[in-house]
């Protein structure tokens, strides 16, 4: 998976929040051998021990990290937020978040153009949570955004790809843009399915940091996110409405009766 340039080994990203313990997180990361990791500035800097703690931790693992925006409800608040974490983080990478509200977490789109010119402006590398709407898209890629990163379904509700329409245009309007999908895959099947819409990787945190073994389901979602890929590339079948003989007539014998 290609990110701005960068290509990465694994086209799995995590979220480093509400694993039970560090143990449990690195224990994750490692086993579904991903590349990036995603991080808060709010969970990195919320007291000074315990975010040089996780920060430690964060380095321990020799991956890429991704911060983000998160909780951000504003363009102003998600900008200010970014540069902080350029400076805590030291990368011009950052997952760029503006909701609308609490309850949904849906992205506020018009928030979320408005900060994504901003931030490419000042020499950032736009990595934005936005909604599967292809006049959306358009106007983050005319801000320079050259990932986008649609949600499945809204944070955290496991619920998995609730518009693949809208998901199967935005691939097909943007054949060469780096597609992720990120937030609402509950179950491996859920990443499998994106990745044969053709998408490049999936970000997820919930499925993961909240099943019973943490490791074993991001394995679990590493692999899926490999047999969906290669699915997408084998050119499957189209499906059709009516059966079709998987065992082909000709040179059978015709049994019929006698006079």
């Amino acid at each position: 998976m290609d990110i701005y340039g960068t290509r990465l080994g694994s086209r799995l990203m995590l979220g480093t929040s509400l694993y039970p313990s560090p143990q449990v997180l690195s224990d994750a990361v490692k086993a579904a051998g991903v590349s990036v990791v995603t991080v808060s500035l709010r969970r990195e800097s919320g007291a000074a021990r315990d975010g040089q703690a996780f920060w430690s931790l964060i380095r321990d693992l020799g991956v890429r990290v991704l911060p983000n925006t998160a909780g951000c409800h504003s363009a102003r608040e998600a900008v200010t937020t970014a540069q902080m974490a350029r400076e805590v983080f030291a990368t011009d990478w950052i997952k760029l978040e503006v909701v609308r509200d609490a309850e949904t977490l849906q992205p506020d789109v018009f928030g979320l153009v408005e900060a994504a010119r901003i931030l490419v402006a000042d020499g950032f590398k736009v990595l934005p949570y936005t909604v599967e709407d292809l006049s959306v898209a358009d106007r983050l890629v005319e801000a320079g955004c050259r990932v986008l990163m649609p949600w499945g379904a809204p944070i955290g509700s496991g619920l998995g790809l609730n518009n693949r329409y809208g998901l199967r245009q935005l691939r097909a309007y943007f054949p060469e843009l780096t597609l992720i999908v990120d937030a609402g895959l509950g179950l491996p099947s859920h990443a499998a399915a994106a990745m044969e819409l053709g998408y490049d990787g999936v970000l997820l945190n919930t499925a993961v940091a909240r099943a019973g073994d943490p490791a074993a389901m991001a394995q679990a979602f590493a692999q899926a996110i490999e047999a969906g890929r290669l699915a997408y590339l084998a050119d499957p079948m189209d499906p059709r409405d009516m059966a079709a003989p998987s065992t082909p007539t000709f040179g059978q014998a015709m049994l019929g009766g006698g006079e």
